[in-house]
């Protein structure tokens, strides 16, 4: 049997939510008879055997109010402030479906409205009331601690495998570092080489600058001297028909000159 001195204590919290649990899901109780029973050990009850399967004795009840406020704090707050928030939301929207009703004439009853208001202002109350009783925070993390010196040791020895898996992973890194830096090297040298390569392949392509300049010349050349040959062929053709012309005049004289010695020789016909 343990004992303990109130509820109002981090493990009397926790103690208090296990009972709604076992309760509510694993006994299956109505949800107004699990709020009833967890509601009467928080204010009176000193022996949790008689509700639970807790076999914890309370030194000190809480009494009507300390224990109400503990109750709303770890069972109301923590179990059903998100069904409270639905109905909420829920009637807000009935709220604005008959109030658009009402202004659109389709129906003309005002207590509809009024009766509306009335329904959210009460769940509004009840959001309040529920949100009031926040429980503190550090009542979530405290009701934990008696798990933290049982699994220390489970810590401690993930966080050693944890440390030795990180020291392989540093030598592993370490010497895929250096093999990338080896790679890296050779990348650099081969894309040297094969930028060399590159402008010797563009340097026998591309067009000699010289050689551009010289070729240039060559034409200029030959066009003077096609230029030359022609006018040469002009001239020739030119001295070739004078001397065609000189022979056939000489050509001429000749048969002119024979023509008259031989009417010279000739002796006229006696009558």
């Amino acid at each position: 049997m343990t004992q303990l001195e109130t509820l109002s204590s981090p493990q009397g919290r926790a103690l208090v939510r296990d009972v709604y649990r076992e309760l509510r899901y694993e006994r299956g109780m109505g949800g107004i008879q699990a709020l009833t029973t967890t509601w009467q050990l928080c204010t009176r009850e000193t022996e949790l055997i008689r509700l639970c399967s807790r076999d914890v004795t309370v030194l000190h009840p809480l009494g009507p109010w300390s224990g109400s406020s503990l109750w709303m704090q770890e069972v109301v707050n923590r179990f059903l402030y998100p069904a409270i928030n639905a109905f909420v939301y829920a009637g807000a929207a009935v709220l604005l479906v008959a109030v658009g009703l009402t202004r659109m004439d389709v129906i003309r009853q005002p207590w509809l409205v009024v009766a509306g208001i009335a329904v959210e202002a009460l769940l509004l109350i009840a959001l309040f009331v529920v949100m009031y009783f926040t429980p503190p925070e550090e009542a979530d993390g405290a009701g934990d601690g008696s798990l933290v010196g049982s699994g220390s040791e489970e810590l401690l020895r993930e966080l050693g495998e944890i440390g030795r898996d990180y020291a392989a992973m540093a030598v592993q890194l370490e010497s895929i570092s250096g093999t990338l830096a080896d790679v890296a090297t050779q990348q650099r040298e081969l894309i040297q080489a094969v930028q060399a390569s590159v402008d010797a392949a563009v340097s026998a392509v591309a067009p000699n600058v010289e050689l551009q300049r010289s070729m240039k010349d060559t034409a200029d050349a030959l066009r003077d001297f096609a230029a030359g040959v022609s006018v040469l062929s002009d001239r020739l053709q030119e001295v070739e028909r004078q001397e065609v012309e000189r022979l056939v005049r000489s050509e001429l004289e000749h048969i002119l000159s024979r023509s008259i010695q031989q009417s010279h020789a000739t002796p006229p016909p006696t009558s």
